[in-house]
């Protein structure tokens, strides 16, 4: 079974790291169930294991941790629901480019649930909508903005961090790096986009769309 929990409030983020480790050991070791976890972080940078430090444009703006996942720099804080997913891929498939495409399905069903398209991007992991509203780009490709990061860690097959949403961050906190090293795009969010969406909302539709997209109970 999956376990799942909401935190209120703020997490710090080596709380969150240390918590991640103790689950996924459990895990390993046959003591714990799988687990999603919701929360928020008070404002923070991390750095992946290929962040760019000339990505990282403001040093002073926040604190900045070692995530020790992949990917490179991403923002959390308040307004962005992040989902940590310690799930077992020994259980599930021991794929992990498939887990990265269920992770991207999982926020794509779960935009589809408040009319919001969200789409894969090659070369850029994550997930994206298009902007009419905006400037095309130089090329004269339709603008884009991230809505959603993805950066995962994995341990003998059993996972560690997940996905960020963002629902009511502060956009202009994203503008201390360059998010997940891509360049010439935005991000956005659920108001951003003009929908009233509380992070209840959200996790309700996370929480049926995970089991539409990963199972309850697998094999």
């Amino acid at each position: 079974m999956v376990e799942w929990t909401i935190s209120q409030g703020l997490t710090p983020y080596p709380q969150a790291l240390e918590r991640m480790e103790s689950r996924v050991g459990g895990i390993l070791d046959g003591t714990r169930d799988e687990q999603v976890w919701l929360l928020e972080h008070p404002p923070l940078y991390t750095a992946g294991t290929s962040a760019d430090p000339a990505d990282l444009l403001d040093h002073d703006r926040f604190p900045v941790y070692q995530a020790r996942r992949g990917g490179e720099y991403t923002y959390h804080g308040p307004g962005q629901r992040v989902a940590y997913a310690m799930l077992d891929l020994n259980r599930r498939g021991r794929d992990v480019r498939q887990y990265v495409n269920n992770l991207e399905d999982w926020v794509i069903r779960t935009l589809a649930d408040f009319n919001v398209i969200g789409e894969r991007r090659t070369g850029r992991v994550g997930v994206w909508v298009v902007r009419p509203d905006k400037p095309p780009l130089p090329d004269g490709t339709p603008a884009e903005d991230k809505i959603a990061a993805i950066g995962v860690r994995i341990r003998r097959w059993v996972t560690f961090h997940g996905i960020s949403l963002n629902v009511e961050p502060d956009l202009d906190h994203f503008g201390g790096i360059v998010p997940c090293g891509i360049r010439n795009y935005g991000v956005t969010s659920l108001v951003d986009l003009g929908l009233p969406v509380t992070m209840e909302d959200v996790d309700i539709a996370l929480r049926r769309n995970f089991d539409a997209v990963f199972g309850e109970n697998p094999a």
